[in-house]
């Protein structure tokens, strides 16, 4: 196949989404008009029956945990089929060249950035039953945290922060995590995933129960598995653009 017919393809493809995403944006209800009943009664008694002042992290974890699971262990299947899609059979080589950058200014505002985005993806995290955030959009700005050091300094540098034999086990700690949290309220007498502990009170960190468990299992998962993805893609291109070897 050509790269003209590629493109052909792709160009196809991406008008029809574009229309399709278009269509779905202008048939939405208008801002504060929500047609459905279920978003008025969880914003009701989100408060007085879970003390989460987010309601809609307490849907994600608490009211429709279990769907949750069902999205975290896809996301798992997903980064794993990646991996071994992706994965050279040679783990021992080492990419051969290294394209750093070379702008001290670049790097500092890189490292400056990378730590920063990592405290924000904590905070996201930790806040996520009183503002907007929560495991899995938290989950997302920790990795994005390390791949901003790939893009500021080099390559390397990121391998030595976000290696898969960190990524790997924090996906499948963060995902087994979420599926033994439900397994421990079914054998204190409760429904799997649901809230076994004290509630704590409303718009604290300590608000949400077993649930702001499940969050911070699911940010663990979220985060390694997207690591994961990147590092797999990354050691690709790069292997690719300068050849195996010895590492300079």
């Amino acid at each position: 196949m050509t790269n003209q017919l590629r493109l052909a393809l792709f160009g196809v493809g991406a008008l029809c989404v574009g229309a399709l995403l278009v269509w779905g944006v202008l048939d939405l209800p208008a801002f504060g008009h929500y047609a459905g009943p279920y978003g008025e009664i969880i914003a009701r008694v989100v408060e007085p029956q879970r003390h989460m002042a987010n309601a809609v992290t307490a849907v994600v974890f608490d009211y429709r945990g279990f769907d949750t699971m069902g999205e975290e262990l896809i996301l798992f299947s997903a980064a794993s089929a990646v991996a071994l899609l992706l994965r050279e059979i040679k783990e021992e080589d080492t990419i051969s060249v290294v394209d750093a950058v070379r702008s001290d200014a670049l790097n500092g505002v890189g490292v400056l950035a990378s730590v920063t985005t990592f405290v924000l993806a904590l905070y996201v995290v930790a806040h996520g039953f009183i503002s907007p955030g929560g495991g899995f959009q938290g989950g997302v700005v920790l990795a994005t945290a390390f791949l901003i050091v790939f893009l500021t300094v080099e390559y390397h540098a990121y391998e030595r922060l976000a290696t898969t034999r960190f990524a790997e086990p924090l996906e499948s700690f963060g995902a087994g995590a979420y599926v033994a949290i439900g397994l421990v309220g079914l054998g204190l007498g409760f429904s799997f995933l649901e809230n076994f502990l004290p509630l704590g009170v409303t718009g604290r960190l300590r608000s949400g129960g077993s649930a702001a468990i499940v969050n911070w299992a699911s940010a663990l998962a979220v985060a390694g598995a997207f690591v994961l993805i990147f590092s797999e893609y990354l050691e690709g291109n790069m292997a690719a653009r300068y050849g195996r070897g010895r590492r300079l």
